[in-house]
């Protein structure tokens, strides 16, 4: 598997022929800077942790480029459906369901969810971490927009991520310090990718002091932007 991080939590997966994107925010990312078009090629999925503007991100018009089939929570789903997305899949927390060639489960997440439409916040649905499978190729976790909880270590017993994407960029997320607690607790001796920092001023501006913090108690990849990096199951 290969794993492309484009900056804030957009990830490509390139796997058996597949090729995914998780959370595309391409296009008004101050932290993505490669070629749109080289971004979505062959793109066949879109996953969607949650409906922010910076996790929907370039979504419908990837879906009607590629004709790729879009994942999400049953109410972002619908309303990605109004946006003129054709091929939905709806899911929600402790789903699983199977496309071709892997699985998508919805694990749960503590955040929010809901996108600004006339003046008002329109709800949809609950937040969630997504967990990608397929045979032969390492598991991978992708937490979204979340805070610690205990769970997370019920999640990790029953799916057995080989790859945790873990949100560190503090305010809207778990910081540096939180981040490390759960690896620390949760997901000692897996292979941790930092994610959902260094866009806006807001954010954490760099991973040094999460990959400081977790010292041994993981393998932490930091991903050079707009650069594959080959993973193996552990």
């Amino acid at each position: 598997m290969k794993i492309t991080w484009f900056g804030h939590a957009a990830f490509r997966l390139d796997f058996a022929g597949t090729s995914v994107l998780i959370d595309p925010f391409l296009t008004g990312n101050p932290a993505f800077s490669g070629d749109f078009g080289a971004a979505i090629a062959g793109v066949s999925h879109v996953l969607l942790t949650h409906g922010h503007g910076d996790h929907v991100g370039d979504t419908v018009a990837i879906a009607r480029t590629n004709e790729a089939t879009v994942v999400a929570n049953a109410d972002l789903a619908s309303w990605l459906g109004h946006q003129g997305v054709a091929k939905l899949e709806p899911m929600n927390t402790g789903g699983t369901i199977h496309q071709d060639g892997f699985t998508v489960s919805m694990v749960r997440a503590d955040h929010s969810s809901g996108m600004m439409e006339e003046g008002r916040t329109v709800y949809l649905g609950n937040a969630n971490g997504l967990i990608v499978k397929a045979p032969g190729e390492p598991t991978v976790w992708h937490m979204g927009d979340t805070d610690i909880f205990s769970d997370m270590g019920l999640i990790a017993e029953l799916h057995k991520p080989d790859v945790v994407i873990v949100p560190i960029g503090d305010r809207f997320t778990m910081g540096p310090e939180l981040a490390a607690v759960a690896v620390s607790r949760y997901l000692g001796g897996l292979t941790i990718i930092p994610a959902h920092y260094a866009t806006f001023g807001l954010l954490e501006p760099g991973a040094e002091r999460f990959v400081s913090l977790v010292g041994e108690e993981a393998t932490v990849v930091v991903p050079d932007k707009g650069v594959p990096v080959a993973l193996s199951r552990g």
